[in-house]
């Protein structure tokens, strides 16, 4: 049962739009949300995945205002999260308004991505920095930072699950940004840390304990956010503010702070226009304040603003990090790896560029060397391979990142299954050992296994192993 404070209601009653009633916000509160998810089309094409969907009895309604999101409907016993498909990451669980604020900061297809260097200020979970990487199309730079050091480890998790490789991870209090990398951005994604009213729906407790004295303390940090944001960001650049809460302290508020600290330089992009109906939603600013009975989805807060001009940098330019432990892999290295990577049909340097630390191999994102010893970094790119005493060993996330299918065995569902929980799979005949090779499941790679001519021995990472696979449908 949901449960709205009092005080709550009574305050949210003055930023309520007099077109919407508070009958219908406390009906909508009540209702649980419906299954959204984002196919990742840097793995499989949506019509791709909504086919195969289809065929094990999924239903599809798209999300007006993500070309990839789709409200789900699957039969009652299948647990999205533990399916074959979400874990080989084909698509990411995502409320369908988190999708808003990717779009509204590229409403159209992204052209020359490669040159882009973007921030994704507050990225755990992951859901939008995957969602940006892949309409990013995995090239050019996404710095995705995250302050809780607990979180960073899940968005990890997940920007590798995506097959993401453009992304650098930081982990800071994301005000220091505007500082160490003044105006440096091309576009920069702030979904700010918030009150999350617009989350009742998945949490029926988040406004029992609802306090006006905390809504203030709040604001002030984003406030500090925001400015931030705008001193990271190049002259020209697109800035979205974002919230899953409802006041206007924390929203319309908090961008008209920056409007008011640098006059000549802020400009609000209109969204009423960023897709069909979105004037239903649209502020007199040009913000989208979507309350969960416009769309019957999550609260949610969308500001988009331009930076017309460049202003005056807060603090003299930080001195220049050291001790930077990678370097450039050598010419022979390259080529040996490259060699190496070539039984996988991977060509690594059409990726980005290689360096080394140590015996470990990492492919860098596009973009990343004007950053270096700017700002230090949790994790550049992917791991692609060890270094052994003879040769290498490549990296489970390199196979599922990189690899095509071409040469990939392919499993059916009990035996991909039988994969994910670590499992080795017999052949039904003997015939000669082949080595490495990669698996592959409806025609995205899982990983890597040992061919032995009787059986496939598992490579699976230890981390990654499954102890329990749900069915895709009711059917098996």
């Amino acid at each position: 049962m949901v449960q709205l404070n009092q005080n709550f209601i009574n305050s949210i009653a003055k930023d309520m739009p007099a077109h919407l009633s508070m009958d219908d916000f406390i009906a909508y509160s009540a209702k649980p949300l419906r299954p959204s998810i984002r196919v990742n089309t840097l793995k499989i094409a949506s019509t791709t995945f909504v086919r195969l969907m289809q065929a094990k009895g999924w239903h599809f309604e798209a999300i007006p205002w993500c070309q990839d999101g789709f409200w789900v409907t699957a039969a009652e016993d299948i647990q999205l999260g533990n399916t074959i498909e979400h874990i080989q990451g084909l698509f990411y669980i995502q409320e369908a308004s988190s999708m808003l604020p990717p779009h509204a900061l590229f409403p159209e297809v992204i052209d020359k991505a490669n040159e882009l260097t973007l921030l994704d200020m507050a990225s755990a979970p992951g859901s939008k920095t995957t969602q940006l990487a892949a309409m990013m199309h995995n090239q050019g730079l996404l710095v995705a930072n995250e302050y809780s050091s607990s979180r960073v480890k899940v968005l990890h998790a997940n920007v590798l699950r995506m097959g993401v490789k453009n992304c650098a991870l930081t982990h800071f209090d994301a005000r220091v940004f505007g500082e160490y990398l003044y105006e440096t951005f091309d576009a920069i994604l702030l979904d700010a840390p918030c009150s999350g009213e617009g989350t009742v729906r998945k949490d029926p407790d988040a406004l029992k304990h609802w306090d006006f004295s905390e809504i203030e303390a709040i604001a002030a940090t984003q406030k500090d956010l925001i400015e931030s944001a705008f001193l990271a960001l190049k002259p020209g650049g697109s800035l979205v503010y974002s919230t899953c809460t409802l006041n206007q302290t924390e929203n319309q508020s908090v961008c008209q702070y920056l409007k008011q600290r640098y006059p000549n330089a802020v400009e609000f992009v209109p969204l009423n226009k960023l897709f069909t109906d979105a004037d239903k939603a649209c502020t007199p600013e040009g913000f989208l304040h979507v309350w969960p009975q416009i769309y019957d989805s999550e609260g949610f807060f969308v500001a988009k603003i331009t930076k017309t001009a460049s202003v005056e940098r807060a603090k003299p330019e930080p001195k220049a990090q050291k001790n930077f432990p990678f370097t450039a892999v050598s010419n022979k290295q390259s080529q040996a790896l490259q060699e190496y990577f070539s039984s996988f049909n991977i060509e690594l340097k059409q990726y980005g560029c290689l360096m080394q630390r140590d015996d470990e191999y990492w492919l860098f994102p596009d973009n990343i060397l004007p950053l270096i010893g700017k700002i230090r970094f949790q994790r550049l790119g992917i791991k692609v391979a060890d270094g052994l005493k003879k040769g290498f060993k490549v990296r489970h996330e390199a196979i599922t990142a990189l690899a095509n299918v071409e040469d990939s065995i392919a499993l059916d569902e009990q035996q991909a299954s039988d994969f994910l929980m670590g499992r080795d799979i017999m052949l039904a005949s003997k015939t000669k050992p082949q080595g490495e090779k990669i698996v592959c499941y409806q025609d995205v790679n899982l990983g890597l296994v040992k061919h032995l001519g009787n059986k496939l021995k598992n490579s699976l990472p230890r981390e990654l192993v499954k102890d329990k696979i749900a069915a895709s449908s009711s059917k098996l």
